[in-house]
């Protein structure tokens, strides 16, 4: 896939609404935006999706590939007067950057979904107390300003309605783009491209692309293990983000952007599989650097390797900045290498003859 073809893709997705237990909403977008090439997709009992290709080898492995979905937001807790609406947080919503921000309301009247827009009320520092404006107000504590009546915002919008961050996407220098969502739905677009470009007859095994729910609300076992209980396959690559090198980070728990995906080596991640992958990739020219972790790579990784009777797992991080906000920033260049090493990952024999 070429890169401006991938780099559509990858803010088409993210511009989709898929806020944690809300992800199968957009069900039929991300089918039709994702599902070329593949032979069969059906949604989980979890609100997660799965599209499968298939090698047409007899008594073919199966191979999962799982990347998240879902991504962090706010849900309404309460709609008041003037418009005006409170909000809950869903995941590690960062409140450093919510006030003024932008956001889209996913409402609706029961017949019809309805999106609004709103902003982040912020109280002028005219009308602030002393010491007040250096005070970081919890998510409850802030309010949504959507404009409407009362009799309309009380019409198409519930408590338990989801808001998230308004879509923007900026291309910034070098290749770098910056939006909302690309936790983790840039890796959910490169793998989608990687699988459902592998020529069939490459394939090792029968590939199953899991879109798992419930990860930015910390429960993976509701979302990634219990999917990998169901495919039951003999390996899994877990693709998400990871923590991009600035000047305001430690090296030792980030990764470097432009220096293609990390490829995670820890006590639980499948060491021969992984390095195995890493040789492949070097053979083949991609980019990729390791990251290092004695505990929990924080991704779905954690949990889909000890699902069943323990599934080897190896786990890819896309390097990303500014995590959890309204302006994360990625690299087309390790997309890109993404989207080689998932490829890599279903088609190669160094990695097959690791399993």
């Amino acid at each position: 896939m070429e890169r401006e073809e991938l780099k559509k893709l990858i803010k088409d997705v993210s511009s989709l609404m898929s806020i944690s237990g809300f992800v199968r909403r957009n069900y039929d977008e991300f089918s039709r935006l994702l599902g070329e090439g593949f032979d069969e997709i059906y949604g989980t009992p979890t609100g997660g999706m799965v599209l499968v290709r298939r090698c047409r080898k007899k008594n073919a492995p199966a191979i999962l590939v799982d990347a998240h979905l879902d991504e962090i937001g706010m849900m309404v807790t309460e709609v008041i007067e003037r418009g005006f609406l409170r909000v809950t947080s869903v995941g590690g919503l960062d409140t450093r950057i919510l006030q003024s921000g932008e956001v889209a309301i996913w409402g609706g009247d029961g017949k019809e979904d309805r999106t609004f827009y709103g902003v982040v009320s912020s109280t002028p520092p005219h009308l602030q107390s002393p010491g007040e404006a250096e005070k970081l107000k919890p998510v409850g504590e802030l309010f949504i300003d959507t404009g409407l009546s009362d009799e309309e915002a009380k019409k198409f919008i519930r408590p338990g309605t989801p808001v998230g961050f308004y879509p923007v996407y900026t291309d910034l220098q070098n290749g770098m783009i910056a939006g909302k969502g690309f936790d983790d739905k840039a890796c959910v677009a490169c793998a989608a491209a990687a699988i459902r470009s592998a020529a069939k007859e490459e394939l090792w095994g029968d590939v199953y692309l899991q879109l798992s729910n419930f990860e930015e609300d910390g429960s993976h076992m509701g979302g990634a293990a219990a999917g990998a209980f169901a495919i039951d396959p003999d390996c899994a690559l877990t693709v998400d983000v990871n923590l991009g090198k600035t000047p305001d980070t430690k090296s030792s728990e980030t990764v470097e952007m432009n220096a293609g995906p990390s490829l995670t080596l820890s006590p639980f991640t499948d060491r021969a599989m992984t390095l195995a992958l890493a040789s492949a990739a070097g053979e083949a020219g991609v980019k990729y650097q390791y990251s290092v972790v004695s505990r929990s790579a924080g991704t779905n990784a954690d949990v889909v390797n000890v699902a069943l009777r323990g599934i080897p797992t190896v786990d890819a991080g896309l390097p990303l900045k500014s995590m959890h906000t309204s302006c994360e920033v990625i690299s087309m260049a390790d997309a890109e290498d993404l989207c080689r090493l998932v490829t890599l990952f279903v088609t190669s024999g160094k990695v097959r003859d690791a399993l």
